[in-house]
């Protein structure tokens, strides 16, 4: 950015050396001559220095960063400051081309000395303005200045209008007086031209209108990042070199937050590839998606209200949807408090899958999240062994059991075991036999209180 700012800064303090010798040249061939046309080149060249003298003012302001009073830089400053350019450039335009309405009806027609002077001037100017306006054209596309487009296309409409100029000092030559008072409305008219090309273009960038198409693009490759569900809105400011975008996505609202946050930094990754020069903010809106099953919706409400529930059940009753499940609330908190609170989860479902519809919760108390205690020595684990090992016998679907090992807490015994079952079995009859197998051990020692079973696959 800042070795942007300099080349800037270079081409602006070049550009007002160029303006500056031209327009001396300009004038002084056009008073030994008397061409209107010159002289209005030379008002034009005048204005051209004030102008580029302007945009080296802008640039300095604006390459200042952001602060509390300008929360998006000062880039609108080199838009400002090619608007004034605009307004030097219609008053001169409409000054040459009343002018030469008054020299063309007869008024103070003036004879015009096609001098050597006039043509070196001109030449001198053509070949001036060419390499600026094709170096200015190319800085002001690599650095995105507003400022400097608007210098590139001074130096095209001084190019043309030299030439013009040019043309008509050679039909001077020839005989022809008021070829040079045609030549100076030719000067007003490209003038004009490049004034209001140039106002249309600011104005658009202080009215803050998107760059054309950018919009378009800015959406399809939000629009192609997985997990988008929907692009809301696309909104894109210009301001100097850089554009500012806000862009609003929908996602399924029962993404996890952790997944919201690599959606929206994937958004700004394909952006910035995009379009490197806008700076986005995303903004993620969740929303229900018609594919949700009744277990997503009611396990997001409790997630919202940070409610440990489980055993969900949904049934269809006579034409009544019926949902039942396990609420998990603090053991040392007062029924009352914790049926309130089954209460407000009931209505919330009821809320949201809507009216006619059963909720029952029943409260259990939270298991403790972390027991002290020590392990067994292993000649008081090896009976759980075999307790284990008799138990999974019954169905023969468990086998191999193993990594036994036998904790004791102050709130019992804490048993946890692996095993293994066919890969090719259900979840739910894996399940099934695993519980078979903990009611054995349960059984055979009334004091196991948590027994924590996991099946895997014999390959594993």
């Amino acid at each position: 950015m800042t070795e942007n700012h300099d080349l800037k800064e270079k081409a602006a303090l070049a550009s007002i050396a160029a303006s500056a010798l031209l327009t001396l040249g300009k004038l002084g061939a056009g008073l030994l001559t008397g061409s209107l046309a010159l002289l209005s080149e030379a008002g034009h060249g005048l204005l051209d220095t004030g102008a580029t003298i302007l945009t080296y003012f802008a640039i300095r302001v604006s390459g200042k960063p952001a602060d509390d009073e300008h929360h998006y830089g000062h880039g609108k400053v080199e838009a400002v400051a090619a608007l004034a350019e605009t307004g030097l450039l219609i008053v001169l335009a409409a000054a040459v081309f009343v002018e030469a309405l008054r020299r063309l009806s007869g008024h103070a027609a003036e004879q015009v000395d096609a001098s050597w002077v006039a043509f070196a001037v001109l030449i001198v100017s053509i070949a001036v303005d060419l390499v600026r306006w094709r170096s200015l054209t190319k800085i002001s596309i690599d650095t995105k200045s507003d400022a400097l487009a608007a210098d590139a296309l001074h130096f095209s409409s001084d190019l043309v209008a030299s030439v013009c100029v040019l043309l008509g000092l050679v039909a001077t030559r020839f005989g022809y007086q008021q070829g040079d008072t045609f030549a100076a409305i030719a000067v007003a008219l490209f003038i004009g031209i490049a004034g209001y090309r140039l106002g249309r273009r600011t104005i658009d960038t202080l009215v803050d209108a998107a760059p054309r198409g950018l919009a378009e693009r800015v959406r399809a490759s939000t629009e192609s990042i997985a997990g988008v569900v929907a692009v809301e809105s696309v909104r894109l400011r210009p301001a100097g070199a850089d554009v500012f975008g806000e862009i609003s996505i929908a996602v399924p609202r029962t993404m996890p937050l952790e997944k919201v946050a690599l959606v929206k930094a994937a958004v700004s990754r394909a952006i910035a590839d995009e379009a490197p020069e806008i700076s986005a903010t995303v903004t993620a809106n969740p929303v229900a998606l018609d594919d949700e099953s009744v277990l997503e919706r009611v396990l997001l409400i409790s997630a919202r209200r940070r409610l440990a529930v489980h055993h969900v059940t949904v049934q269809e009753i006579d034409g009544v949807r019926s949902v039942s499940l396990d609420l998990e609330l603090d053991g040392a908190m007062s029924h009352g408090q914790a049926h309130d609170i089954a209460t407000a989860l009931e209505n919330a479902i009821e809320a949201e899958l809507g009216g006619g519809i059963e909720v029952e919760t029943h409260i259990e108390p939270m298991e403790a999240s972390e027991l002290t205690g020590r392990d067994l020595p292993p000649e008081q684990i090896a009976p759980f062994e075999a307790a284990l090992a008799a138990a999974a016998l019954g169905d023969g679907k468990i086998t191999h059991v193993h990594n036994v090992r036998v904790r004791e807490t102050a709130g019992g015994l804490v048993v946890n075991y692996h095993c293994h079952a066919d890969p090719g079995l259900t979840v739910d009859a894996v399940h099934a036999a695993v519980d078979a197998v903990d009611h054995g051990l349960r059984a055979a020692f009334p004091r196991v209180t948590r027994i924590v079973g996991h099946a895997e696959p014999p390959e594993s």
